[in-house]
């Protein structure tokens, strides 16, 4: 079977709606292609885990890549795609020089283009996001492995969206914590949250393929029976008291659903936000604070922000 790589040149700022576009018009093994990972240094624990070529990558802003079997549907499929990019300069993202091209790929190099670049990384003190096909072993006895595909949905887990939310869950979450994962993607905050201790995990996202690969994820990872996997917009009519809520969306979404956490966390609960540009940030913390939130932390990584506050007094 051929298949055809769809890539996209933009910015930073819209990776994850992008990715996301992606990932709704069926698309499989998206890679993100950053010129900041040609100088970020890793920890090399599992041999030569980054093999990156300069010439692969833009000299400003990011490619986004995917895989879109070549089909009767393809032409229609790319320009739905074009439609819904531009549709993002409607909530003020930029999108850059949104260059879109398109090449043609065997299936054989398909399955090995996005896997070279996932291999296992420690994201936090203890947990390490791994492929399926790595067979990775846990190196120290705290050490937690969280094993994922991410030819399912939504990427590797270690956009740093991710890593600075399961770095929060890691600081807050007390043994048996209840948690919400509002737009849960690949699943993978709802599982680390499992894995790190937390006795359930509410997940709820309104995208039927990032439902399915919660599931399967968690699956893999032998903790389904803990996580349960609804499809919900945000917390609309959800009425659940939780010890902490954790969501990786744009800054956006996440001010629309503000006040719909503080009602779902118990007194004193913890709700940590990613996902937001640092433009973005201020917007985030005012509304925060708006409706009673008291902000503990605001932690960046390259251009995101993350934001954990407390459920502390009556909002106003």
């Amino acid at each position: 079977m051929k298949w055809s790589e769809i890539c996209v040149h933009t910015t930073n700022e819209a990776i994850e709606p992008i990715s996301n576009i992606l990932h709704e018009t069926g698309a499989g093994g998206i890679v993100i292609e950053d010129p900041i990972d040609l100088i970020t240094e890793r920890e090399d624990i599992f041999g030569e885990i980054y093999e990156l070529d300069k010439e692969d990558y833009p000299n400003e802003g990011v490619y986004i890549k995917a895989y879109l079997p070549m089909n009767s549907f393809l032409g229609e499929s790319v320009n739905e795609i074009k439609q819904a990019i531009n549709n993002l300069l409607l909530y003020d993202i930029d999108i850059g020089s949104n260059t879109i091209t398109l090449s043609e790929i065997n299936e054989e190099d398909w399955a090995t283009a996005w896997k070279k670049y996932y291999k296992p990384v420690k994201i936090s003190s203890k947990i390490t996001i791994a492929p399926t096909w790595e067979n990775y072993v846990s190196q120290t006895s705290d050490e937690i492995v969280l094993e994922l595909d991410p030819g399912m949905a939504f990427g590797t887990g270690t956009h740093p969206t991710t890593v600075l939310c399961i770095q929060g869950i890691e600081r807050y979450l007390n043994v048996n914590d209840e948690v919400i994962d509002v737009g849960c993607g690949s699943g993978v905050l709802s599982i680390a949250a499992i894995l790190l201790g937390a006795k359930s995990v509410s997940a709820y996202d309104l995208d039927d393929i990032a439902i399915e690969s919660t599931k399967q994820n968690a699956k893999l990872n032998k903790i389904d029976k803990q996580i349960n996997v609804k499809q919900n917009n945000l917390l609309d009519n959800v009425n659940k008291q939780s010890d902490l809520i954790v969501s990786n969306i744009l800054a956006e979404v996440i001010v629309r659903f503000i006040k719909d956490a503080w009602d779902n966390l118990k007194e004193d609960g913890i709700f940590i936000t990613s996902g937001i540009i640092k433009a973005k940030k201020d917007l985030v913390k005012d509304q925060l604070k708006q409706n009673g939130f008291t902000i503990i932390e605001v932690n960046e990584m390259e251009d995101w922000v993350s934001i954990v506050a407390k459920k502390s007094e009556s909002p106003r």
